[in-house]
């Protein structure tokens, strides 16, 4: 499943403002100067042992050993940029530790678009430890010995659009060690041996050993093999929305709970995901001991195909909220052992609003192979609550709401009219708006939201009533939808 995406410089979370820009290629040689293909150097160990603020590597297609980048960081308007130029694969681990890339004690790095596989022993594809303000985008990490990425003491880290698959020992994407608003978007993470994505606090390594305000969206996580397709211990605060959890073998959906972390996982949001739990499954989400207080469960699709576990499990519902669901007749309030139905779960004041699960062939466009959309007529479709920080697109960057209210679950089901209106009530404008012929903006609207804003139909009349600021990106498409 591929996830649509366009990213322009225009939009990077760094703007860079100066520096140098070298390049590393396989016929360079590192006596030259760098600065271009034809003086290219031959090593990104060497290129990183160059670079200072505001500098940017271009590797260009091939194979290399991996780098390791320390203590030399970047700043918030000049960070130090890694980017491959092509197929850039890293197959043998760097200089210092059995990882393909390592940055550690280094500040505002961009690492963007490198393959890296088969890192041996305890090698990691990318690590990333003692460092803020770091990017990993548009990698790929393939059968590495212990994690695809892994970071640890990383505030302010962004984690996006990369695939991490068959982690060998562990995790597909692992975030640890006190480290604060973690962005986790639009990965995709199977057939690790254990978690899709993990995230631990864990006490014993220093700080507070809690991770606050992770943000955890668009996410592919399937066919993974141990505990959890999200995993987290010791977070405070977390975001999880418009993940699509499917097919993880011996593992819950998503987990919360307290094991290395200082707290239980508590206050956590978790809006429109779809969480599909197969036979040898376990629960769709697990709420531990503390983790039920102040953490909310709305507008996601819950189906366990389990024997006897079920959707939630909670071991109180005490400061916990769940509603506008959909789930199975088999949910928990006494933790993993035992279920109640749906009715007594109601009775306790549980999903006065949500739905029992139809079939999965009448909820989803096309199950068997794991195609997740909302089929027409599913009764998903315009079932979700309303409510402050609901999700304003999907995870396919859909606009929500498409139909007269929110869909329940990670994908929006496409509003496909003749003649949309965009009026100053839709605001703010994010994500896909379609029509079969015409897009009409009614009114002056200003798209002021950092997010990529597309209007598809073959007529987009605008009367030069939209304002585009902040970096923010406005395409228009000349596309007609069908319904």
């Amino acid at each position: 499943m591929k996830f649509f995406m366009f990213i322009s410089f225009s939009c990077l979370i760094f703007t860079k403002v100066s520096g140098n820009t070298f390049y590393v290629s396989n016929s360079g040689n590192n006596s030259n100067n760098g600065f271009s293909i034809n003086d290219a150097f031959n090593t990104i160990q060497f290129a990183s042992d160059q670079v200072s603020a505001g500098d940017t590597v271009f590797v260009v297609s091939g194979t290399y050993a991996g780098f390791d980048h320390r203590d030399v960081s970047g700043t918030a308007l000049e960070p130090i940029i890694f980017m491959a130029l092509g197929t850039v694969l890293i197959n043998q681990a760097g200089p210092i530790r059995n990882d393909g890339i390592n940055i550690e004690n280094a500040d505002y790095i961009v690492i963007d678009g490198f393959i890296v596989n088969d890192m041996p022993g305890n090698g990691n594809g990318i690590r990333v430890v003692l460092a803020d303000h770091v990017v990993v985008r548009n990698c790929s990490c393939d059968n590495n010995a212990e994690r695809g990425i892994f970071t640890g003491f990383t505030d302010d880290i962004t984690i996006e659009y990369n695939v991490c698959t068959n982690s060998v020992d562990e995790h597909g994407i692992y975030v640890s060690n006190s480290s604060d608003r973690p962005i986790i978007r639009y990965n995709e993470c199977y057939g690790n041996n254990n978690i899709g994505i993990h995230m631990n606090g864990d006490l014993s390594s220093g700080g507070d050993g809690i991770i606050s305000d992770a943000e955890i969206y668009g996410n592919i996580i399937h066919d993974n093999n141990q505990a959890a397709g999200i995993n987290m211990d010791g977070c405070l605060n977390p975001l999880v929305y418009n993940n699509l959890i499917y097919n993880n073998h011996n593992a819950q959906g998503i987990a919360l709970f307290q094991q290395d972390g200082a707290i239980p996982t508590q206050s956590a949001q978790i809006y429109n995901n779809t969480i599909i739990v197969p036979a040898d499954g376990r629960w769709g989400i697990l709420v531990n001991s503390g983790s039920n207080v102040g953490t909310i469960i709305k507008n996601n699709i819950i189906i366990n195909l389990h024997a006897w576990r079920g959707c939630i499990t909670t071991e109180s519902t005490a400061q916990f909220t769940s509603d506008c669901n959909i789930v199975n007749n088999k949910l928990s309030a006494s933790g993993d052992g035992s279920t109640i139905q749906f009715s007594s779960w109601q009775a306790l004041g549980m999903d006065a609003n949500s739905l029992l699960a139809a079939n999965l062939v009448d909820i989803f466009t096309d199950p068997a192979n794991n195609i997740y959309t909302l089929k027409s007529g599913s009764q998903a479709i315009n079932s979700g609550c309303t409510f402050i920080g609901n999700p304003s697109y999907d995870i396919a960057n859909m606009s929500r709401p498409q139909g007269i209210g929110n869909d329940i679950g990670a994908y929006e089901k496409v509003f496909c009219p003749e003649v949309r209106h965009i009026t100053t009530a839709d605001l703010p404008i994010k994500g896909l708006y379609f029509a079969s012929d015409t897009i009409k903006i009614s009114d002056q609207i200003m798209i002021n939201t950092l997010e990529n804003v597309i209007f598809s139909a073959p007529h987009v009349i605008s009367n030069n009533s939209i304002t585009v600021k902040n970096g923010s990106i406005l395409k228009i498409k000349n596309d007609a939808c069908i319904d």
